[in-house]
C-alpha cells in the first residue's frame, strides 16, 4: 500500500525506507526529536524531502502537497487535534465533511441530503456522542473530537491512513473505541501507519514496529519479537 525509499529531509530525518502492506498496522516508535512526526508530515506532503521516493499501490507518487496526497489516497490524523485537526468555529457536521466537499457537491452546491446521510453514518460507526450535528465541535469531549478527526479523514476513502498519537489525551472508553475501529480498518484491507510515543499502545496495536533513533530507522521488530525492553533500548540514542 505504501513504500518509502531512502526518504531524506535534513536535518529532520535521513535515508528512511519501509513498506506498509495491505491490512497491516505498522507502528513507528521513537523518543521526542527522533524525527517520527516530521517523517509522516513529509509523507502527507506538508514538507518536501530533499531526496527519496514514495510509492502508493506500487506506483511512484508525487506528494508535494496535502491535496496531492489526498488525491492519491493518503490521509493523516495529526498529533494535535486542537490546532491541526479541527476547525473549532464550525459544527460537527461541517468538520466531518470538510475534506470531502467535492464528492458531496454538484456544480457549486453541496448535496445536503447526501451530506446528512454521510454524517449519520459517521456518528453511528464511530460512536460519536453529540446531541446535535449542529453543535460546535469545540463543545465535544476530547475523545469525541478525536473521533470527528478520524471520521473526516475516513470520508476521503484513503488506502493509507497515517495516525499520529491517535489516542493522546482522551479517556479510556474512547481509546478502546478508536483502537477497535483501527483494527476493523486494517481487517478491511487498509494500510495503516501508527505513530505513538506510548510504547504499550504501539505494541498492542501494531503488526510490525519500526524504531526511529537519531533521525533514522534504527530497528524493525516483528510481532513475535515485541518486548518493551528490546524496543525501548533500540530507541535510546547511543551514549545515553
Amino acid at each position: 500500500m505504501l513504500e518509502v525509499v531512502n526518504l531524506t529531509h535534513l536535518p529532520y530525518f535521513a535515508d528512511v525506507s519501509f513498506t506498509v502492506y495491505r491490512g497491516e498496522v505498522v507502528g513507528i516508535y521513537g523518543l521526542i526529536g527522533s524525527g517520527r512526526t516530521r517523517l509522516v508530515k513529509a509523507i502527507f506532503g506538508l514538507s518536501q524531502p530533499g531526496r527519496g521516493q514514495i510509492r502508493i499501490l506500487g506506483q511512484p507518487a508525487d506528494l508535494r502537497s496535502p491535496s496531492r496526497a489526498i488525491a492519491k489516497g493518503v490521509a493523516l490524523v495529526p498529533e494535535d487535534r486542537r490546532t491541526l485537526g479541527l476547525v473549532h468555529m464550525l459544527d460537527v457536521r461541517k468538520n466531518l465533511t470538510l475534506p470531502s466537499l467535492k464528492k458531496l457537491s454538484s456544480s457549486l452546491f453541496i448535496n445536503n441530503q447526501q451530506e446528512r446521510k454521510l454524517v449519520r453514518e459517521n456518528i453511528a460507526s464511530l460512536k460519536i456522542r453529540t446531541p446535535s450535528t449542529r453543535l460546535r465541535v469545540s463543545a465535544l469531549s476530547g475523545g469525541n473530537q478525536q473521533k470527528v478527526v478520524l471520521g473526516k479523514w475516513l470520508n476521503t476513502n484513503p488506502v493509507v491512513l497515517i495516525l499520529d498519537e491517535p489516542t493522546r489525551g482522551i479517556d479510556v472508553g474512547a481509546k478502546a473505541e478508536i483502537r477497535s475501529r483501527i483494527d476493523a480498518l486494517a481487517a478491511a484491507g487498509m494500510g495503516i501507519l501508527l505513530v505513538s510515543s506510548e510504547l504499550p499502545e504501539v505494541i498492542g496495536m501494531s503488526d510490525r514496529i519500526l524504531v526511529m533513533r537519531e533521525k533514522r530507522i534504527a530497528g524493525e521488530f516483528s510481532r513475535h519479537e515485541f518486548s518493551e525492553e528490546a524496543i525501548g533500548s533500540c530507541a535510546i540514542a547511543r551514549g545515553q
